[in-house]
């Protein structure tokens, strides 16, 4: 057996020890909670064990280290109330039972066992009381130092608070939840002309701008309610003098600890040279720098929040006016002295409707606007549109110049809710564009079906191109008739616009636009060069027949320095002889305004070419040039053919028209010309016309316009002549 030395000499039992030592660790594991390992427990728990084997053993007996035992397993944070208990209980006859097993002291030791006990207490005792001690020293004076920090950090921050308070050059204020004021800084005070005292005595809502006053109590409620912890603005006050101050306000609320208001903190700033600074900013970008006027973003802006904030029955109206002939004026005497008349136009517009309410803008250049907001109806715009033209027909005394301007005004009115800004403008201009168009001081009014005829007009124009390259143009062609012996000796080529939308397009709807865009040079071409292709193929087809085709060369065309050039090139490429073809010219394209006849026309008839004019003797011509001119056949207007009706024989207009006829015709014969009667509508008007000694017809009553397959048809004798069956 291992043995442990006792104290004098003697053999204590090493694993009667360890074993004791392992049972104690258990019961400590068990008991409560141990800061140890399993390993450690045993280990320091053995070396006590033997140092009370040792004290229970020694010849001069001392409880001393049981006490100290206790102590130091108060030290190792064995300190469970129930473990206390066990070991004094353990330390008994199971501990000399265990630890001294048969050694011959082991008898008679109870009394030592019993102050071992009791010292083992007592030291254990006492160690927990001295540790409660030091634990409860130790929190108190943490707590003192904390509460020190706390005061210390108190002290800091209210002198930080307090030299930023004092030393910033921004305005701080502290008020109450029901906005008397507790505490300013000099900026503060400074800003609004007050003393720091004056204003403690003084309540927030005091120094409000009557203006903001119901604003910033809405503020404060909502921060005091809890919806914001903070708020920034730009508000005025007032200061002592009663002037205004314009500040950057930033308001925030603070809270007690339980989340009460308690009182406000405001930051404010002095933004007035800011402020007007950017209204003068403002006012300039809104505003017209000639005329003072507001200019066309500001005027947008006004009308998109008349539109916005419109009620149902609310009505709307704009009138857009324009200078007439004002570029004649900066032209003619300088644009400063037309600046300077721009300048009375917009004043004297804006003082005639002053009194109305109404909005003047000028929208650039020598065009103003006026905004007619919740007027009656259309007669209250008019009334201004009215006075504005009264105005501006006033004469202006600019320098040493009077000028009497007019003006055009396009007048648009709706109810708010059946419009929107840009169609509201759009319309505008589009009215404005219709007074110009008829003539010099006066206003037209807004009518929805002519634009949408003018809608349609546009889209047209803007499809003429595109229809062209993909061919969706067709030539129809209408007889011209013998009317000696009823044959059908040439042809009219009429374009038409196969549409994919509107079907077939007549070419009254498009060759005005064709004309007024200059698409008519190369329509017109293509016409051409189709109208020589079928009646060449007409040639080929009916050898004996020498049917001419009549194609109508616009003025633009006639005026194009390469008309020669492009008939000669249709004539090549068809195989068409010249003298099948004819080209006919209006009046007014070939007499100019001098008298002088085109200059190509010579060029044209050395082609071989026949020259007509069309609806002769509606224009002013100089009947002297047409014996000097190329001309092969003139073809009478249909308004007199018209004249000659079988309706009512004694009519005098029925014989003036007649009349005319017949001299035009002996005209035309005295001047070897060739003469077509056009419009030719019923057999009467055909019979006088042959009496006439008119020598060929063109009209309903001959045929129609129709495809080229009908041509050829007819040609062939398929299909007889209309109304001459």
């Amino acid at each position: 057996m291992t043995a442990v030395p006792g104290p004098g000499g003697e053999q204590l039992s090493r694993a009667g020890a360890e074993a004791y030592a392992a049972g104690w660790a258990r019961a400590a594991r068990r008991l409560g909670f141990v800061p140890l390992s399993a390993v450690e427990t045993e280990r320091l728990l053995f070396v006590h064990t033997v140092r009370l084997a040792q004290a229970l053993l020694a010849e001069a007996f001392s409880a001393r280290p049981a006490e100290d035992v206790g102590r130091a397993l108060v030290e190792a944070h064995l300190i469970e109330p129930g473990f206390l208990d066990w070991s004094v209980t353990a330390l008994g006859e199971r501990f000399v039972a265990q630890v001294l097993p048969g050694h011959p002291a082991r008898h008679g030791t109870a009394d030592r066992v019993a102050a071992l006990q009791g010292a083992f207490a007592g030291g254990f005792a006492r160690a927990l009381r001295d540790r409660t001690f030091a634990q409860q020293e130790r929190i108190a004076r943490s707590a003192w130092q904390a509460r020190d920090r706390v005061e210390q950090a108190l002290r800091d921050s209210e002198a930080r608070f307090r030299a930023v308070f004092t030393g910033a050059a921004t305005g701080i204020g502290i008020a109450g939840i029901d906005g008397q004021i507790i505490e300013v800084n000099q900026p503060f005070a400074d800003m609004l002309g007050y003393s720091a005292e004056e204003l403690r005595q003084t309540n927030v809502a005091g120094l409000f701008h009557a203006e903001d006053a119901a604003g910033m109590w809405e503020l404060y409620q909502e921060l005091i309610e809890g919806k914001h912890d903070s708020a920034r603005v730009e508000k005025r006050y007032h200061r002592k003098d009663g002037s205004v101050v314009w500040t950057d306000l930033a308001v925030s609320l603070i809270r007690y600890d339980d989340g009460r208001p308690r009182f406000t903190v405001a930051m404010i700033e002095d933004i007035t040279e800011r402020y007007e600074l950017q209204q003068r900013l403002r006012f300039q970008a809104l505003h017209d720098p000639l005329t003072g006027l507001p200019n066309r973003t500001l005027f947008f802006e006004t009308l998109g929040q008349v539109l916005g904030d419109a009620g149902p029955d609310h009505r709307i109206g704009v009138c857009f006016l324009d200078l007439d002939g004002f570029k004649a004026v900066n032209d003619g005497l300088g644009h400063d002295l037309g600046d300077r008349l721009l300048v009375v136009i917009a004043r004297r517009l804006a003082e005639c409707v002053a009194g109305h309410g109404h909005l003047v803008a000028r929208m650039g250049g020598d065009e103003f606007v006026i905004l007619v907001d919740g007027g009656d109806g259309i007669d209250d715009a008019v009334g201004v549109a009215e006075m504005a033209l009264a105005a501006v027909s006033v004469p202006v005394h600019v320098g040493d110049q009077q000028l009497v301007v007019s003006a055009s005004i396009g007048i648009v009115e709706c109810p708010s809710a059946e419009t929107s800004a840009s169609e509201l403008m759009k319309a505008a201009d589009t009215t404005l564009y219709w007074a110009k168009a008829e003539g010099r001081g006066r206003w037209a009014v807004y009518d929805p079906e002519r634009s949408a005829r003018d809608i349609a007009r546009s889209a047209l124009v803007a499809g003429l191109p595109a229809a062209l390259d993909r061919g969706e143009f067709v030539v129809h062609y209408q007889p011209i008739v013998s009317l000696l012996d009823s044959s059908m000796v040439a042809v009219e080529a009429l374009v038409r616009w196969q549409h994919p939308e509107l079907g077939l397009v007549g070419p009254d709807r498009f060759i005005g636009l064709a004309e007024e865009t200059g698409l008519i040079v190369r329509l017109g071409e293509w016409v051409l060069r189709q109208a020589c292709r079928d009646a060449e193929a007409w040639r080929r087809q009916f050898p004996g027949t020498e049917l001419v085709v009549s194609v109508n060369l616009a003025a633009r065309q006639a005026n194009d320095p390469a008309i020669v050039d492009t008939v000669a090139s249709a004539l090549s490429r068809s195989g068409l002889p010249a003298r099948l073809l004819q080209l006919e010219l209006t009046e007014s394209a070939v007499m100019g305004t001098t008298g002088e006849p085109l200059r190509s026309l010579h060029q044209l008839a050395d082609l071989g070419v026949r020259l007509a004019i069309d609806d002769f003797g509606t224009g002013y011509s100089n009947l002297a040039y047409l014996r000097r001119l190329p001309i092969h056949c003139l073809k009478l207007a249909g308004p007199f053919v018209e004249g000659i009706r079988a309706d009512d024989p004694l009519d005098p207009a029925d014989h003036r028209d007649e009349r005319i006829v017949d001299a035009l015709v002996r005209l035309a014969h005295a001047l070897e010309l060739w003469v077509t009667a056009e419009a030719v509508e019923t057999e009467a008007q055909a019979e006088r016309l042959r009496a006439l000694r008119c020598d060929t017809g063109q009209g309903c009553w001959f045929g129609g316009p129709v495809p080229a397959a009908a041509i050829t048809a007819r040609l062939r004798g398929d299909d007889p002549p209309e109304g001459m069956a």
